[in-house]
């Protein structure tokens, strides 16, 4: 037997196997073709676009009881009564931020007199140290200038001590009465501002009333302009007075502290004088 023949059966037998296994392999390939058809079109669809997003608008709702309503609908009373308190107020602050910048160059001036001053060896050579135009310098001045002008002159007859004191004096007084300008003004302010608003507020409260008579019934649409008026005059007023006081009070105080510097080298003033140093 030869080996062609030995092996004829195996192989037959290998061949019938392998077409079998390739017959049971290949019958459910559409299948799965079919199955997985649905998921690869599933996994390859775009995505559905996404809803766009509601645009939100505010919208702008003015208010008709303000500022701006109380200028347009009011009544030239009302209008006069807030221009007059307008008034007051840049007054007031304009005062507040003037006086505080002379008191503060006062003040510079109080800390230059140094021993440069004392040192000199005449009242009129220790002025000239001092800054021109300063308060110092000019109680100085006046004290070396009455010293100068006492003898020869109608006021001989009055003692030398008494001539120089009335002269210091009376530029100490020229200096405190500079620094209290302006301070009447924020007095006045302070006291009369609230009864401006308050004169405000209640013509307000009258046009309130004249337009529930009108109208016949105390409806909000009626009363809430003119009450609304009259409440932002009343706020305006007490906004007006209380920097008034508060500023009036603080500048007092204030001044006091610069005029008892003031005083302190008028003395001192008075004294070099009488000891003879001109």
């Amino acid at each position: 037997m030869s080996l062609l023949n030995i092996l004829r059966a195996p192989l037959a037998a290998a061949l019938v196997v392998i077409a079998t296994l390739a017959t049971t392999t290949t019958v459910p390939a559409p299948a799965f073709a079919q199955a997985s058809a649905p998921a690869a079109t599933a996994t390859t669809a775009a995505p559905a676009p996404a809803a766009a997003e509601p645009v939100v608008t505010k919208e702008e709702v003015m208010n008709p009881y303000g500022l701006e309503a109380l200028w347009r609908q009011g009544d030239f009373v009302a209008k006069g009564t807030l221009i007059i308190m307008v008034i007051m107020s840049i007054g007031t602050w304009y005062i507040i931020f003037t006086k505080l910048m002379e008191q503060r160059k006062l003040m510079r001036a109080a800390n230059a007199v140094g021993e440069a001053f004392w040192k000199a060896g005449s009242m009129k050579q220790a002025a000239t140290t001092l800054e021109e135009g300063s308060a110092f310098r000019y109680i100085a001045e006046q004290g070396v200038k009455a010293d100068a002008h006492h003898e020869g002159t109608l006021v001989e007859a009055i003692d030398r001590h008494t001539w120089i004191s009335m002269s210091v004096e009376r530029a100490v007084g020229s200096i405190n009465s500079r620094l209290q300008d302006g301070l009447a003004f924020l007095a006045t302010v302070g006291s009369t501002a609230p009864f401006v608003g308050l004169f405000g507020t209640v013509w307000g409260i009258y046009h309130a009333l004249t337009a529930i008579g009108i109208a016949g019934q105390a409806s909000i649409d009626k009363v809430a302009g003119p009450v609304g008026e009259a409440l932002i005059m009343t706020a305006i007023g007490l906004a007006v007075a209380v920097p008034a006081v508060m500023g009036y009070n603080w500048l007092i105080r204030r001044n006091k502290t610069a005029m008892e510097r003031i005083r302190a080298f008028s003395g001192d003033v008075h004294n070099v004088l009488l000891a003879g140093k001109r």
